[in-house]
C-alpha cells in the first residue's frame, strides 16, 4: 500500500505514483503566467566537470515553466566563469550566473562588511545560497524560488516540478516546501540524518521535554536534504547560516517566520544519489564530523532562544541518552536492511555514531563557551533597511558580468 500517512506538525505530500510528470508540468506552465518561478543552483566550478552537472543541464533543457535560473558559481576563474555561461546558455529560459569570486560581487561583499554585516569573505554553500536569494529578490516579478544541489547523480526534472508545485498552486496555501526522498542503493545512506539528527532530537525530547520546535523538527522526513522552495515574501525574512548547519538553521528560520500550516514536505524523487562525504573526526575536523558539530550547535542555539536552559549536567545526560538512542537506531536499520537484503556494516555504523558522539560533546563545550556562535547572514529585508539602494547595485553588477 502506498504511504499516505500524515503525522507531525506539517503536511506531507507523498508521491503515490499515479500522476505523470507531464501532467504536473502542464499545470506549472499555466501557473507560471501569474506566479513566476526561479530555480537557484549553488555550484562549484568543479561540478561542471562531472557527469552530474551535464545530466542536470540536459534535463532542464525541456523545462518550459521556469521564468529564470540563477546559478551561484564559486571557486571559478574569469575563463571558467565564461565557460559556465556558455554551458548554461543552451537552456530555454534566462540564466544569470553569479560569479561570486569576481570583482563586482567581491566589491559588494566588502561594502556589506563595512556596514557591519560579517562573514561575507568566507566562501561556502551558505554564502552562495544567501547571495542567490538576494539577487533573486531584486526582481519584483519573481514569485517563487526553488533550490537544489548540483551533485545529484540521478537527477530528474521531477525535482524542481515537485518542489514548485505546492507553493505556486493557487488553490494551496503553502509558503515553504522541503524535499524528501529515500537514500538507498545496495545499502542505506544518509548517516547524518539516520544516526545523528534523529537520535539527537529524540534525546533532546527525553532530556528537556517536548516543545513545539522539537515537534516541528521531528516532523521532517529528511531534515538535512538540500532541496527546498519558498515564496518571495517568506524569503525576504530568512537568515542563512554560513556553516554546515545550513539546512537545520533554514528550517529553524522558517519555523520562526511562518505558521506550520503553511509548511509542507514533498517526496521529490524515489531515491537520491550524490557524492558522499568522508566521515571525518575530531582530529581532522572535516567531513560529516564537522557537519554534525555545526548541526548540534545550531539546534542548541535555537532551543536556548526558545527558553531551554542548558547546563554541564544536562549536556552529560544528553550524551548518555544519545548513546542509547543511537544504538536503538542502529538496531532498527539493521533489521530494515536484513528484510530488504541490503548490505549492512554494523561496525561502520557504530564508528559513525562514535564520531557523532564526539561531535556532540565538542559542540556542547563550544556552545557553553559561546552560545551565540557564528552569526547567520542577515535576512535581505535587513540589508535593504540599512542600504536601500543595494539591490539596484547588486542587479546591475550581475548584469554587467552576464553581458
Amino acid at each position: 500500500m502506498a504511504d499516505f500517512f500524515q503525522n507531525g506538525a506539517i503536511t506531507t505530500l507523498q508521491n503515490l505514483g499515479n500522476r505523470s510528470l507531464e501532467s504536473i508540468e502542464n499545470e506549472l506552465e499555466e501557473f507560471s503566467k501569474r506566479r513566476r518561478m526561479v530555480l537557484l543552483l549553488p555550484a562549484l566550478y568543479s561540478e561542471f566537470e562531472t557527469p552530474a552537472m551535464a545530466k542536470i543541464i540536459e534535463e532542464l533543457k525541456s523545462v518550459k515553466y521556469l521564468y529564470k535560473i540563477i546559478l551561484g558559481l564559486d571557486k571559478a576563474t574569469k575563463e571558467q566563469f565564461e565557460e559556465v555561461k556558455e554551458l548554461m546558455s543552451v537552456l530555454p529560459c534566462k540564466v544569470d550566473v553569479l560569479w561570486n569570486d569576481g570583482p563586482n560581487i567581491q566589491k559588494l561583499y566588502k561594502q556589506l562588511e563595512e556596514e557591519g554585516f560579517p562573514g561575507l569573505q568566507d566562501p561556502g554553500k551558505g554564502r552562495n545560497v544567501w547571495t542567490m536569494m538576494g539577487y533573486g529578490l531584486t526582481d519584483k516579478d519573481a514569485y517563487a524560488f526553488a533550490l537544489h544541489d548540483c551533485d545529484i547523480v540521478n537527477y530528474s526534472k521531477e525535482i524542481p516540478a515537485r518542489l514548485f508545485y505546492p507553493i505556486v498552486h493557487p488553490a494551496l496555501d503553502f509558503e515553504f516546501n522541503k524535499g524528501f526522498y529515500s537514500r538507498v542503493t545496495t545499502k542505506l545512506h544518509g548517516r547524518a540524518t539516520r544516526l545523528l539528527f534523529t537520535p539527537l532530537v529524540n534525546s533532546l525530547v527525553k532530556v528537556f521535554g517536548s516543545n513545539k520546535y522539537l515537534e516541528y523538527m521531528e516532523s521532517f522526513r529528511y531534515s538535512l536534504s538540500g532541496e527546498f522552495s519558498f515564496i518571495r515574501s517568506l524569503g525576504r525574512g530568512i537568515g542563512i547560516s554560513p556553516t554546515w548547519g545550513l539546512e537545520v538553521s533554514t528550517l529553524s528560520e522558517v519555523y520562526k517566520n511562518t505558521s506550520n500550516k503553511r509548511i509542507c514536505q514533498t517526496e521529490i524523487m524515489e531515491t537520491y544519489e550524490h557524492k558522499h562525504q568522508d566521515l571525518g573526526s575530531q582530529a581532522s575536523g572535516g567531513g560529516i564530523y564537522k557537519m554534525a558539530n555545526d548541526i548540534a550547535k545550531t539546534i542548541f542555539r535555537v532551543l536556548a532562544q526558545e527558553g531551554v536552559v542548558f547546563s554541564e549536567a544536562s549536556f552529560k545526560t544528553l550524551l548518555a541518552t544519545y548513546f542509547q538512542e543511537s544504538r536503538f537506531e542502529i538496531s532498527k536499520y539493521n533489521a530494515l536492511s536484513k528484510i530488504n537484503g541490503l548490505q549492512y556494516n554494523r561496525e561502520k555504523e557504530i564508528k559513525a555514531v562514535e564520531a557523532f558522539q564526539d561531535a556532540i560533546k565538542q559542540a556542547s563545550l563550544e556552545f557553553y563557551e559561546d552560545p551565540m556562535g557564528v552569526p547567520s547572514l542577515p535576512p535581505w529585508i535587513t540589508v535593504r533597511s540599512v542600504l536601500p539602494d543595494f539591490s539596484d547595485k547588486f542587479y546591475f553588477s550581475v548584469q554587467e558580468d552576464n553581458k
